[in-house]
């Protein structure tokens, strides 16, 4: 998509697809999937204040698409394929994506300004018009009536003055939200967050390894039935799409983190309530390039630049986790393997992150 400074055009918020669909039971695992070997070295101590310590090892990485795989879903791009092995060293990683409150300490501490909050420049987009050229972000607006699920213009909407402080624009704010993700984050902020606190982000790989919670080949992070018991485990809609979400597994929008039970590592929210950034470069070929390369991939850092064919002047990273707009009519990517993407410079109000630290590193900012 173009940054979230330009008016809509090119807006292609490809972390939720038309199409898929979602199993409540899906059946026994595909051979594709072989057990995660975790690695057996000792987590370090002590961890680091709001962080658990991530194992690594080897795993089977990507989502089955069509059948194949433990989860059935058509999609219009198979770039969570092939199934291929990885292996990844241990970390320590937040227990739940960056809090508001946590954000505004960095902010408070640096001075630091979101791009949400820059007013673009005539030299940056000399094609946009001047009364285009101001401050603000990309936020989702529920329509009023059912509508055709393949326009998203008609329910994502630049808004003027819509930033961190602002989620869904200058009449929203953060009180009483201080647990709540932070959103409307860009690539370059969030960056600017984890090296102020001595941290970096998630390549996807050890985000992927970190949400399966030592599961091999599972549909969820939790399992294989989307609501074990009838007991809700992620922050998701429900409802007709994009009109209402009727709120019930207990929050209608974004949620505070840690209001759903943890993965097997402890790690809250890795699917659904908001989608996160990875640090890798996004190509839809990328895990085509590793299988054909053979073995098992080590601590893959992603490709050397980015490519999506649907947009290929604009520079992307790797989203994962879905976020609370992920449905059975339209999205289907809080199924743990799956990807998103998104432009560097462009937030929304479903968007955030977490970070991640080596054993050997030593925080810092906080």
């Amino acid at each position: 998509m173009k940054t979230s400074h330009l008016v809509l055009t090119g807006l292609t918020l490809t972390t939720c697809l038309a199409g898929s669909a979602r199993s409540q039971q899906v059946s026994q695992t595909s051979p594709q999937f072989a057990a995660t070997i975790s690695n057996s070295t000792a987590a370090p101590k002590p961890a680091p204040e709001g962080m658990v310590w991530i194992p690594g090892g080897e795993f089977s990485m990507g989502a089955g698409m069509n059948g194949h795989g433990s989860c059935e879903m058509a999609m219009p791009s198979n770039d969570a394929e092939p199934i291929h092995r990885v292996r990844v060293d241990g970390f320590f990683m937040d227990k739940t994506a960056v809090t508001n409150e946590q954000f505004e300490k960095f902010v408070n501490a640096t001075g630091y300004v979101t791009i949400a909050e820059r007013t673009p420049t005539k030299e940056e987009f000399p094609s946009a018009p001047q009364e285009n050229l101001v401050a603000g972000s990309v936020v989702f607006a529920p329509t009023d009536h059912e509508v055709p699920l393949d326009d998203h213009l008609q329910w994502w909407t630049y808004v003027k003055g819509a930033n961190w402080r602002h989620p869904q624009g200058p009449e929203s704010d953060l009180n009483g939200k201080e647990k709540y993700p932070a959103v409307q984050i860009a690539y370059p902020d969030a960056e600017a967050y984890a090296k102020w606190a001595g941290k970096r982000l998630p390549t996807e790989a050890e985000f992927e390894f970190a949400a399966r919670g030592g599961l091999a080949g599972k549909t969820y992070t939790w399992g294989d039935e989307f609501r074990p018991g009838g007991k809700w485990m992620a922050n998701t809609w429900q409802g007709k799409f994009p009109v209402k979400d009727a709120g019930e597994d207990g929050y209608a929008g974004i949620a505070p983190v840690a209001k759903f039970p943890a993965n097997g590592y402890g790690l809250y929210d890795m699917a659904g309530n908001v989608w996160e950034w990875c640090s890798d470069w996004y190509r839809p070929d990328y895990y085509e390039t590793l299988a054909r390369a053979g073995g098992v991939a080590m601590n893959p850092r992603g490709p050397d630049s980015p490519f999506d064919p649907s947009e290929p002047n604009e520079k992307k990273r790797v989203h994962r986790g879905g976020s609370f707009l992920c449905n059975d009519q339209y999205c289907s990517r809080y199924i743990v393997g799956t990807r998103g993407k998104g432009e560097v410079n462009t937030g929304t109000n479903h968007l955030g992150f977490r970070c991640v630290k080596e054993a050997s590193t030593k925080t810092a900012g906080r």
